[in-house]
Order: C-alpha cells, then structure tokens, then sequence
C-alpha cells in the first residue's frame, strides 16, 4: 500500500456488526475493512456470519448493532438501491437474473437509458452492455435470452450487472463457483483492473488456491465473530485454515483401506445422446462399482460426468440406451422412481434447485424420497417422520435448531448432508454423487469426506463425480476419466497423478494442439 493509500481514510470500515435471527445469533462484533485499491478476501466456515455482513452492507437487511463507515462517513442503507446509489454493489452466489430477458435487459434492469421522450434507448443500452461485456473478454450477443446461457455465461453476466453501476465497492460471494479455468482468468484480469481504477473488493471464497493471484488483505470471521485481519500471505494456508475452524485441520481426505465386496452397480454401453443431435453426451461407457469401493469420476467442463450420472438415475430415459446390472440383476430405469426401486441415488450437483425443497423443513426434505416409509393410510406420520429426521441430523451432525427448520436457512454444508440424508432415508445400495462439496468450507468438506469412507465402510457402492482433482485423489479407491463423452482411462488409487488424469481427461485434438 502506498503512503497516500495508508493516510486516506480506508474505502469501508465495519466495525462491532451484530445481527441475530430467530434461534441464530448470525453476527456478534464482526466487522471488515477495505481499502481502495485493493481486495479483501473474507474467509470462515459456512455459517460463520460471511453472508450475513455482506447483506447488511449491500442494504438487504439492517444490522442489530455496529457502526458502517463508507469513505470515512457513517451510513445506514435501508434498501439495496440506496446501496447502489453509494456505490456498493454485489454479486450473491445464488445468480439474480430474469431468465425471459436478455442479457443487456438484465444488466440495466430498473436502470435502463431512455432517450429524450422518455423511451427506452435500446441502441444506447446495447452498446452499453457489449462495452461491459468487451471489458469481462466476452465475445456474445446482448440480445440473447439469459435463459439460454450457460451457468458459467450467466455468472459473467452477473458480473458485468455489477460492474454497470459504477460501483466504488464491490462485493463477490462465491463468483468462480461455476466457472470455467478460462472464465476464472478473465475474471481475475478483470478485478486487477478494477483494483487498478481504486475500486475496493471484498471476496468470500472457499478456493484458498485461488487468492495468491488477487488478494491483498485477508479477513477471517468464526461462529459470527472476527477472529483475524491482516495482508494476505500465501505461505499462511495453515494458519488461516486453523483460524477458519478453530482447531487443527487433520488429515483432510478420509479413506480406510478395504477389499471392496461384490460389484453393485455394472453398466454396459451406456449412451447418451445429445437433444436436437450431434457428437452424444456420453458414448459407449461401461464401467464397474463394487461393494465398499468409492469410484471417483474426473472430466473437465463438458466431460459428460453429470450427463452419465443422470442417466444412471433415470433423469434421461428418452436419450439413454445400454445397460445397468444392480448386484448382478438386470435392471430397466425409465425415471428416477424406477433407479430408488433398484437402489440407486443421486446426489445432484445443484443441491438447491434439484435437491432440496428450501421453504420446507430438514424433516420434510429428509423424508421426501421415502415417504412410503413415513405414511400411513396415505397421510403422513409426524411421528415417524420426526423420528427419521431426528436419527439423520445425528448420524450426519447436522447442524440445525431444530428438525423443523426451514433447510433454506442453513448453511451450504449442512445443506448437503440433508441431501445425503434424504438418499439414505431411501436405505440405497448404490450412491451417486454428483460435485458433493461444491461451495461448502474445508470444515464441512472434512465431514463429507469422512461420511463418504463411513458409508464406503458400511458396504455401499458409491460413483462420485467431481471436477477438483485433489478430491478425486484423495477419496478415490479408483479413478475413471471422461473425454468428450467417451471414458479414457482408469488408475488404481496408488498409481493416479494429477498430470496423467489431466492428459487423460484433455481430447486428443485439443493435447495435439497444446503440443503445436
């Protein structure tokens, strides 16, 4: 920081928030400071308040208690426009676009140019939008419905909705979560950038690998609490990983070495063709789980892991043919009620649009795939369901108040633990799990991974997806690689390395011309 940077009063200062919700005290003495310039990484456990402060400084809610300083004057937002109109802007991990419209609808919506009449100026607004769209390095047309982009587009979007406000603080939650390897290096020559203009970032991320190439400073928050602030050092990983979570970070992947059993889950050919045509989404994959084995499976972006898997489940009947054998027995899945009758189960990779119902309760969202389980006469039981709920949150360490909680309400990890524990109500042989620890902190990736090799242990077969190679590695008893829909490799555990995943999982065309 420079001299003047270091005199200047700083760009943000938040000190002593507290802000507490029925059953949850969610902030108590937290606070964060940005400079201009520069960009604050905001650590901490899910859970851990980070949400929280970033909705009361982006106008969403009001704190409890607390003072909020903006370039050296005390505000109080009451609305998130009047944070804008500050120049405070955020992009929330959970995307906030209107899938109808189109992309420079979205990025100046409630903002739109009008002209002299009064109109909406949509040649001034297009222009705009494909100005703000050069500067994120993406090539597309801003006429285009946002319905019809990929995850990893919609998330630039967001970016460059942000970016349109002429913000002096920027917020990101999580904004490389669904982005791609080249996605995230545009990004990142973006915020240098805008650090660059004096634009101070605040940025919440579990993807400690990512800071080195953008972080200047570096906050950690605990149970609600600010536990840690200073400049950000690479070589201080471990530090901050005990800081997140209070305690010494053991081991982190968990696999206890076994004979795996019998195989559970065989499929033969399995082919999945692409809607409207074309190269398939997934060609001829044949592959084998056993009993107590966990099978990790790695692609890059477009692999095919997520398709396979949802053929698997039954999510895909009209595009799937080949063949699935559940412990040796042939078995035909039209829907997903046909795979939970086989025994198989899903995990999706979006837990909150495809695996949980958020406004319902953990009980509720535990017992949805068994509620033959939890009925009687045709009406639920609360009793029972109550019952299995309540076994579910302990087995799993579910963090909760109480069973009756809306499951909206919790934190990204605990999230997929109900997910998990609805698929385990189902009392499954074959697990599927599609991205498990996507978006949650190390201490709730931990738990994963142990109640992974837990159920491993207990003889299930589980298929896990995952586009992280350090995961894949670490909880894998075997790897398989897919290639543009097709499977070109498979590595024991003690002979897998990152580089021959990668060269596997790279198609041919695309390793021949990183060679040239």
């Amino acid at each position: 920081m420079t001299p003047a940077a270091r005199d200047a009063p700083p760009l943000l200062d938040a000190r002593e928030i507290c802000k507490a919700f029925p059953g949850v005290q969610a902030l108590d003495g937290a606070g964060i400071t940005v400079h201009a310039g520069r960009l604050n990484a905001l650590l901490g456990e899910n859970g851990a308040g980070k949400s929280t402060l970033m909705n009361i400084l982006a106008g969403v809610f009001p704190p409890d208690a607390g003072t909020i300083l903006l370039a050296g004057q005390p505000v109080a937002f009451r609305s998130p426009r009047a944070a804008q109109a500050a120049g405070v802007s955020i992009i929330f991990q959970e995307l906030n676009l209107v899938g109808g419209l189109s992309i420079a609808e979205n990025i100046f919506l409630g903002r739109q140019p009008t002209n002299a009449w009064g109109l909406v100026d949509r040649r001034r607004m297009l222009r705009d939008a494909r100005d703000l769209l050069a500067t994120l390095d993406l090539d597309i047309d801003p006429t285009l419905p946002v319905e019809r982009l990929a995850v990893g587009t919609r998330q630039m979007v967001e970016i460059a909705k942000a970016l349109s406000v002429d913000a002096r603080l920027l917020i990101l939650d999580e904004p490389t979560s669904a982005l791609t390897e080249h996605e995230v290096e545009t990004l990142f020559a973006a915020i240098r950038r805008l650090k660059a203009r004096g634009v101070g970032m605040i940025y919440i991320t579990h993807r400690l690998d990512e800071l080195p190439e953008i972080a200047d400073d570096v906050t950690i928050f605990r149970d609600g609490m600010l536990v840690h602030e200073a400049a950000f050092r690479a070589a201080d990983r471990s530090d901050y990983i005990r800081r997140m979570v209070g305690r010494e970070l053991a081991e982190l992947y968990h696999r206890t070495p076994s004979p795996p059993g019998r195989p559970l889950l065989e499929i033969d050919a399995i082919t999945v063709a692409r809607p409207g045509g074309g190269q398939p989404l997934v060609a001829e994959a044949s592959l084998t789980v056993r009993a107590g084995e966990v099978v990790g499976l790695f692609g890059l972006m477009g692999a095919g892991r997520t398709e396979l898997l949802e053929a698997i489940a039954g999510l895909r009947p009209r595009d799937t043919r080949g063949a699935v054998r559940v412990a040796g027995e042939p078995v035909v899945i039209r829907s997903p009620h046909d795979a939970l009758a086989a025994g198989i189960v899903l995990a999706p990779e979006d837990r909150k649009a495809d695996g949980l119902v958020l406004g319902m309760s953990v009980a509720e969202n535990v017992s949805l795939a068994s509620l033959d389980r939890v009925t009687r006469y045709g009406l639920v039981s609360y009793r029972r369901e109550q019952a299995r709920a309540t076994t579910a949150v302990a087995r799993l360490a579910i963090k909760t108040p109480t069973t009756a909680q809306a499951v909206g309400t919790l934190s990204g990890g605990n999230q997929q633990k109900v997910v998990l524990a609805k698929g385990l109500a189902c009392d499954p042989r074959v697990l599927l799990l599609d991205e498990p620890t996507r978006g949650i902190d190390i201490g709730a990736k931990r738990e994963i991974y142990s109640l992974i090799d837990q159920l491993a242990r207990g003889g299930l077969a589980i298929l896990v997806a995952s586009s992280e190679l350090p995961e894949i590695l670490g909880i894998s008893d075997r790897i398989l690689v897919l290639a543009e829909g097709r499977l070109t490799a498979e590595f024991p555990r003690g002979a897998a390395s990152e580089q021959a995943i990668l060269h596997a999982a790279i198609p041919p065309q695309r390793r021949s011309a990183a060679v040239a």
